[in-house]
């Protein structure tokens, strides 16, 4: 499972360049999802064959002084606990303020390996003026220009040594499919788990996860064996307050990157707001198999048309990755749980299934040639191949005169005839175009 790397700091010290940049170095595999609020961000990147996540603090803070001072405390604590490494981003046109002392004074405290980064080093005179800077009593600093990119190199470098080995679990049971159930607080995620292995308990073993807060515990009841990454009252939320959406962020990206299907839980009393979306997106973009619980929905007032409209509000939320099972649940009564856990059983079936080759072209090039991607340019595009890459999530290449000229929406238009005619829902599809 991928290291975590949080940058932390004061507000307007560059941290949302840096992050940018760390981001963008390998734009095939690297996305970025807005979080809880718009500048709340998580993305994923790669140096030197190494692939880890990225969380930017930034942006989260409003307010006075005094409410900047126990904000940024308190996103500094949150990285602390959550990630493997923390990446310290002062400025060296302001050099040391008392806010950057308390960030230090907290990191100072930690036996994590904690980074300097100055930035806005981008000439000689400004190298200088970073020594001050060894006065946080964190060590050495790396001296950067998140906007030229200026010595990011030998940063990443020290990232990659910073970064902790992650164990190789033994688990027997690797075949098994892991659900991770996640969602903002207080959504219901606990008795959830509790009404799933409640009193009558049929579990076999826990294992511990690649990380101390990542547990699978193996389920075996009713007919359903997996294992349930339980993101839910693991650890004690020590100085944390349950409300605060950066933690269910930081927590949702462990346990989406050690699942195959993510059953998002949603309060129904309270709709799928921004956070909801945030942790949907975080799985999509990590192409996991994607269930949708709204729970409690024994406490709604309702008449025959509210599950429908409810559904439809959720989809358009969601688009254009509409294919996605919305399920209305109860933990407390324990309605449709069955149904929730067949349901995620059968993305998880979805997303690992394989489409001969020839099945796939006997049926997608009769649908490309009665509706062929729009000619560019005067240029006729025209695709004569297709088939399913090898790939653990579904991943298809279809091969063309002129890739470069087949947009979006005739790709998009290739997904959707692809999920009629087979069961993707809730698992995310790869369209890729290539010269034949």
């Amino acid at each position: 499972m991928n290291n975590i790397v949080a940058i932390v700091g004061r507000p307007n010290v560059g941290k949302s360049t840096l992050f940018n940049r760390m981001i963008k170095r390998r734009e095939a595999i690297v996305d970025s999802v807005s979080g809880v609020t718009r500048d709340r961000n998580y993305g994923k990147s790669e140096w030197n064959g190494k692939e880890f996540s990225v969380i930017d603090t930034g942006g989260y803070i409003k307010g006075s002084d005094d409410v900047f001072e126990g904000e940024i405390r308190k996103q500094v604590e949150l990285a602390i606990e959550e990630a493997d490494v923390i990446l310290f981003v002062v400025d060296v046109e302001e050099g040391i303020t008392p806010m950057d002392e308390e960030v230090a004074k907290l990191l100072r405290k930690v036996t994590k390996p904690v980074l300097i980064a100055v930035n806005k080093v981008d000439n000689a005179m400004r190298q200088k003026d970073a020594y001050e800077f060894y006065n946080l009593g964190l060590g050495e600093y790396y001296t950067i220009s998140g906007n030229s990119g200026s010595g990011t190199g030998e940063l990443m470098d020290a990232l990659m040594e910073a970064f902790p080995e992650k164990p190789e679990v033994e688990n027997t049971d690797d075949s098994l499919p892991r659900f991770a159930v996640v969602g903002r607080p207080n959504a219901g995620k606990s008795s959830f788990i509790n009404a799933l292995i409640g009193e009558e308990r049929y579990i076999v073993t826990d294992i511990a996860g690649t990380t101390r807060d990542s547990i699978d515990t193996k389920y075996n009841r009713f007919g359903f064996e997996f294992n349930l990454v339980d993101t839910a009252g693991i650890r004690k939320k020590s100085k944390v307050k349950e409300d605060l959406e950066f933690y269910s962020v930081m927590r949702s990206v462990r346990a989406i990157e050690h699942s195959d299907v993510c059953i998002l839980m949603i309060d129904a009393t309270r709709g799928f707001e921004g956070q909801d979306q945030s942790i949907f997106w975080l799985a999509e973009k990590n192409r996991k198999g994607i269930v949708i619980l709204v729970n409690k929905w024994d406490l709604v007032e309702k008449d025959t048309m509210s599950t429908k409209q409810y559904e439809e509000k959720i989809r358009k939320e969601i688009e254009p990755f509409t294919d996605v099972p919305i399920l209305f649940v109860s933990a407390l009564t324990k309605q449709r749980l069955l149904k929730a856990l067949e349901t995620a059983v059968q993305v998880f079936e979805s997303r690992k299934q394989r489409i001969a080759t020839s099945k796939l072209n006997d049926l997608m090039l009769k649908i490309i040639e009665n509706y062929p991607p729009p000619a560019l340019k005067g240029k006729h595009i025209k695709i004569k191949y297709c088939m399913q890459l090898p790939t653990p999530t579904p991943q298809f290449v279809f091969f063309a005169n002129l890739p470069q000229y087949v947009k979006d929406p005739y790709k998009r238009f290739l997904e959707n005839k692809l999920r009629e005619h087979y069961d993707f829902s809730g698992v995310p599809i790869d369209i890729y175009i290539r010269e034949k």
